[in-house]
C-alpha cells in the first residue's frame, strides 16, 4: 500500500486574503487527518504573494496543535538561510510538544537573488550544504562524543524522540546526502518529471546507509493534482492552475490564485501555451478513479513508498472535496494510521 500525503501551499484564492487562506489550510489539515492521510506538509515560500506559507515551522506548530494523529512537516525548510543550531532547536521544540508526529523536510532553494540577499545580508559566509545537514543531525541527536567544532553544544529542549528527516530534491546533491546521511528522500516529480528520476531513486535505495533517523530507505514523490467528481469538472478547475503556473513560469508574481472565471478570460501567448503544455507533465488531472490509477502508476514507476499530493486548484471547498474523493477512492479511512 502506498501512503498518501498532502503538501499544502496555503493558497490565497482570488477575492480572499492570507488570513483566510491560513484558516482554510487549518481546516484542510483537520479534514486530511480525519480522512486518513499520512503526512501534511507546508512549504517555505518567500515573496510569493499568492501563497501564505512563508514560515513553515510556525505554521507546523499551529497545524500540529489543530490535528490529532497526522504527521506534520516542512516541505521544506530552506537551510542555506538559517543556523543549523536554530533549526534543530525549532524542530526539537515541535517534536517535544508533538512526539512522533514531526517531519523536517530539508531544501536547498534560495528563493531568488533578492530573497537570498535579504535573508543573508548579515552573514560573512555560508556553510556548505553538507555541513549544514551534518550539524542539524548532530544537534537533533544530542551527539557530543564525535569530533565537531561545537562538540559540547546541546540543542534544547532535550527530548527522547527524533523528528524524521527528509531531503527534498530532484537528484544531484540532495540524493547523495540522503544516501550518505541516512535520511528519507522526497523526489520532486512536480518540478522535474523524468525517467532519470527512477534511476536516481534506485541508486538511493541501493546505496542507503542506515542512521538513527531511518533504518531503511524511504521514498516519497510529489505531484500536482486536480481532483473533481468528473473529468470535465477537473479540467475546468485546472484552467486556474494553468494561469497561475503560467504567471509564475514567466517571472510574474500573481497577487492571488485565480478563479476559473478569470482564467477563462485569459488569452495566452504561444510561449505561455508551450509552458502550460510542459507543466501538464508535472500534474494529474481527473476524476477520483483516474487520479488513483495515475498515482499508482507513478508510485510503481518510481518505486515510491509514499506519494505527496499538491492540491493547487481554486476554492477551499473544492480542495476539501478533492481530497475526500481521493480518500474514498483509496478507501483510506484508518488504513494509514
Amino acid at each position: 500500500m502506498v501512503f498518501l500525503n498532502i503538501l499544502d501551499y496555503a493558497l490565497i484564492d482570488e477575492g480572499s486574503n492570507a488570513r483566510d487562506a491560513l484558516g482554510q489550510t487549518t481546516e484542510l489539515a483537520r479534514y486530511a487527518d480525519e480522512l486518513g492521510y499520512h503526512r501534511y506538509w507546508v512549504p517555505e515560500q518567500h515573496n510569493a504573494l499568492s501563497i501564505a506559507s512563508s514560515a513553515p515551522e510556525m505554521l507546523m506548530m499551529h497545524l500540529a496543535a489543530a490535528t490529532k494523529s497526522i504527521r506534520v512537516g516542512s516541505g521544506g525548510v530552506m537551510i542555506p538561510h538559517y543556523s543549523p543550531y536554530k533549526i534543530a532547536e525549532n524542530f526539537r521544540m515541535l517534536e517535544a510538544l508533538h512526539p512522533a508526529r514531526i517531519d523536517l523536510g530539508i531544501g536547498n532553494s534560495t528563493g531568488g537573488r533578492i530573497v537570498s540577499k535579504v535573508l543573508n545580508e548579515e552573514k560573512e559566509e555560508r556553510l556548505p550544504y553538507e555541513q549544514q545537514v551534518t550539524d542539524i543531525q548532530k544537534y537533533l541527536t544530542g551527539e557530543t562524543t564525535q569530533e565537531h567544532r561545537f562538540q559540547k553544544l546541546i540543542a534544547t529542549p532535550v527530548i527522547d524522540t527524533l523528528p524524521e528527516i527528509w531531503m527534498l530534491g530532484a537528484g544531484g546533491k540532495s540524493t547523495k546526502i540522503a544516501t550518505e546521511y541516512g535520511t528519507a528522500y522526497s523526489y520532486a516529480h512536480f518540478i522535474k518529471p523524468s525517467e532519470v528520476g527512477a534511476d536516481i531513486i534506485a541508486t538511493y535505495r541501493k546505496n542507503f546507509k542506515a542512521s538513527v533517523f531511518h533504518e531503511k530507505p524511504n521514498v516519497s514523490i510529489s505531484v500536482f493534482v486536480v481532483i473533481a467528481e468528473t473529468k470535465e469538472e477537473a479540467e475546468e478547475l485546472s484552467k486556474a492552475f494553468d494561469l497561475w503556473m503560467a504567471s509564475l513560469e514567466t517571472a510574474k508574481n500573481p497577487p492571488y490564485f485565480p478563479s476559473v472565471e478569470t482564467a477563462k478570460k485569459r488569452q495566452y501567448s504561444s510561449f505561455e501555451k508551450q509552458k502550460i503544455n510542459q507543466i501538464r507533465k508535472r500534474m494529474i488531472v481527473g476524476n477520483p478513479a483516474h487520479v488513483k490509477e495515475e498515482i499508482i502508476k507513478l508510485a510503481e514507476f518510481y518505486q515510491a513508498d509514499e506519494v505527496t499530493l499538491i492540491p493547487n486548484f481554486p476554492g477551499a471547498a473544492n480542495r476539501m472535496k478533492g481530497i475526500q474523493l481521493l480518500a474514498d477512492a483509496f478507501k483510506l479511512r484508518g488504513k494509514q494510521k
